[in-house]
């Protein structure tokens, strides 16, 4: 007789089921498991022997084997013991089998018999509910898995004696309660940055149409300051949103506690992190920084510094908002739709065209610099911006009276009138302008005859691709949105253009002394 136990299997957030097959036979004594199992699944077998040992139970000298169903599908993570466990007990007798058949299970097991959390408790009680039935996951995950659905049936134990009293009727596990992070009392405000108002513009333009910023300027000047305070103006993500990023989060092991929060998330990586850290991969392929950045902000400080080949990868998931992971045993893909903040020097030394300062390297120092980001990276970046060094009279001045608080209420009434745009236009996988593209952006973004003749005349004087062009009507877009207008003029276009002549302008002067 084979008894059946059901778990998942997980190919990026995507959880596969998978049947857990017991059986005990007569035989010579052996605990064989089978169905690709890795190295962590197939230490299973001892840590499940431990913890049936640590409860008073011991396996039968005959012959066990487990197959993880389908058998060609590679089984990877410590999340097996508990369904192997439990479908043990169930063929022995000790549970009835038939109730199993109601649930998936995952859960690690310690050498005590005490359940221990796993990764992606959070897909799996989502994949549960799909197929209409219930979870049972360590304790420490419940309050995780209960986000799935109010209705979904939970079991949460701390340890194997629970679960089985819990089937034999003499205890009652009760369900248990989604957590939600208490929010930051305070985030870094804008208030905290004196002087910079023209970068504090353009932080609020991308924070309002969800564009990409770039920032040159020289080392102090508070490019990283900027870049931390974006969250701040940013509008709380939705329900909709918070389960993406939390998905992703729990298959990467990072959902703290099992509790949510409403901030969005932002990614901060050094410079040193490899390709596979920024994508995703590995053996168990997971997320990487740029999908841990979903809805929220991957800011990445000395743009330079990192690898070319890094910064290329960065290429595809900027326009299609989704991480393709490929390999020759799998093929996964995580959404990625973030905001791309960089900061950068000028150049190496971090001074040219500073007044009196004259680089021992000479113009190599930033053409060399600058050479390190390709074109194409650049051409998908909509707001370049230079952040001059701050002086000493503008750091007496007392704070700005404007801080994250006004600018939030003026972001969040431009997402709105996007929100409700894209949703009459029947576009409701829309919500942002920067999400906007070919007959759609024409139909939103068209300005009238003097902006018209001005973005070509400007296309034409700075060399903009068709890239650049559309990410120019984007960002023009969203200026109107901020100001309330329907039209986009010449005044919104000569703004979103001077967002986009830092990049022409360095490259036709490294040309020059080239």
């Amino acid at each position: 007789m084979v008894t059946h136990v059901s778990t998942i299997a997980f190919q990026g957030i995507e959880a596969i089921p998978v049947d857990v097959q017991v059986q005990v036979a007569s035989g010579m004594p052996v605990f064989m498991l089978v169905g690709l199992p890795d190295k962590a699944v197939a230490e299973s077998r001892e840590r499940v022997r431990s913890a049936l040992t640590a409860i008073g139970l011991s396996l039968p000298p005959k012959r066990i084997t487990i197959n993880l169903a389908p058998a060609d599908l590679p089984k990877e993570g410590s999340h097996y013991d508990l369904p192997i466990a439990i479908g043990l007990m169930a063929a022995c007798g000790i549970i009835p089998a038939e109730f199993l058949a109601r649930y998936m299970i995952l859960g690690e097991l310690s050498l005590d018999g005490s359940a221990t959390p796993v990764a992606g408790v959070l897909p799996a009680a989502v994949a549960a509910n799909a197929a209409g039935r219930g979870l049972i996951c360590p304790a420490a995950s419940g309050a995780e898995a209960a986000w799935a659905a109010d209705d979904l049936d939970i079991l949460a134990p701390e340890n194997l004696v629970q679960l089985v009293n819990h089937f034999k009727g003499t205890q009652v596990l009760s369900r248990p309660v989604a957590k939600r992070l208490e929010t930051p009392v305070m985030l870094p405000d804008l208030r905290d940055i004196k002087g910079q108002e023209g970068a504090k513009r353009a932080l609020e333009v991308i924070a309002a149409g969800g564009h990409n910023l770039l920032m040159v300027g020289p080392p102090g000047s508070g490019k990283s300051m900027l870049a931390e305070r974006l969250p701040s103006i940013m509008p709380p993500m939705d329900a909709r949103e918070m389960l993406e990023v939390s998905m992703i989060a729990s298959v990467a092991g990072e959902l703290a506690g099992g509790g949510l929060s409403e901030n969005r998330p932002f990614r901060n990586p050094h410079h040193s992190a490899s390709q596979a850290s920024l994508v995703g991969g590995g053996v168990r392929a997971r997320p990487g920084e740029m999908a841990l950045a979903h809805n929220g902000v991957l800011f990445l400080d000395e743009l330079p510094e990192f690898s070319p080949r890094v910064l290329d990868s960065m290429r595809q998931p900027i326009e299609t908002g989704q991480t393709v992971i490929a390999r020759a045993n799998y093929h996964v893909t995580y959404p990625s739709r973030f905001q791309l903040v960089a900061a950068m020097n000028p150049c190496k030394c971090g001074h040219a065209g500073e007044a009196g300062h004259t680089c021992r390297r000479g113009a190599r120092c930033a053409q060399d610099y600058w050479g390190r980001i390709s074109g194409p990276l650049l051409d998908r970046i909509d707001v370049q911006i230079e952040v001059p060094a701050v002086r000493a009279f503008d750091l007496a001045l007392p704070a700005p009276k404007e801080g994250s608080a006004e600018a939030a209420k003026r972001v969040e009434k431009a997402r709105r009138i996007q929100k409700e745009r894209f949703s009459n236009m029947g576009l409701t996988h829309i919500r942002m302008n920067s999400q906007a593209d070919g007959e759609v952006l024409e139909a939103i973004a068209m300005p009238d005859q003097a902006g018209l003749t001005l973005l070509q005349d400007a296309a034409h004087a700075i060399g903009l691709t068709a890239r650049g062009y559309y990410r120019v009507l984007r960002v023009a877009r969203t200026l109107a949105d901020l100001e309330g207008r329907e039209e986009i003029g010449r005044i919104q276009i000569a703004e979103a253009v001077s967002y986009r002549q830092i990049a022409h302008a360095r490259r036709a002067t490294i040309s020059a002394v080239a």
